[in-house]
């Protein structure tokens, strides 16, 4: 896909800022789950998965051991799957963990209308039931279609309906930014 014209794209995050967020996530992260002893991220399939990664990586520096991670992919879980096309991709759901009595926070990239996040509670109830659930996102973009909220956020931003925020990461994308494409 070719990149947007500069009038019509701005940069919300730059690499620094992507990782500096990404960093005091990690804190909040720590923070609410009152240490590491029952956590687990899971990250939502696509770039939700690469943030989890990052962010495990930097608590488990601060703190010691290994954070159990997984990947979510709540194609099927849609309440739009009929919009998809007929031959959805589906991705890998990973879940590293019997997720009962766990506290699982669930890690994307952009929160919207809050249905992809319905549908990762809808998934992830096929795998235990953690004692807390928690969301972190690195975009919140406002425009909520259900009563969802993210209890970790890097940056929150209002965006139009028509607008688009794109997440690249350097995994995938072979570089770290947010832009808002307008």
């Amino acid at each position: 896909m070719p990149r947007p014209k500069a009038e019509d794209r701005t940069i919300l995050l730059d690499a620094r800022a992507m990782s500096r967020a990404l960093q005091r996530m990690a804190v909040e992260i720590t923070e609410l789950a009152h240490g590491t002893d029952d956590l687990v991220l899971i990250g939502i399939q696509r770039r939700g998965v690469e943030l989890a990664e990052r962010i495990a990586t930097l608590i488990a520096k601060d703190e010691g051991g290994q954070i159990p991670r997984g990947a979510l992919d709540i194609t099927l879980y849609r309440d739009d799957l009929e919009t998809v096309g007929p031959k959805p991709v589906i991705g890998e759901t990973h879940i590293p963990v019997d997720l009962t009595d766990k506290h699982v926070v669930i890690v994307d990239d952009v929160l919207f209308t809050g249905r992809t996040i319905r549908a990762a509670l809808d998934e992830l109830a096929d795998f235990g039931r953690p004692k807390r659930i928690s969301l972190c996102v690195l975009v919140d973009r406002g425009g909520r279609e259900l009563p969802i909220q993210a209890d970790i956020v890097g940056k929150s931003v209002k965006t139009a309906t028509g607008d688009r925020v794109d997440v690249q990461v350097e995994e995938l994308d072979g570089r770290d930014e947010v832009d808002l494409i307008q």
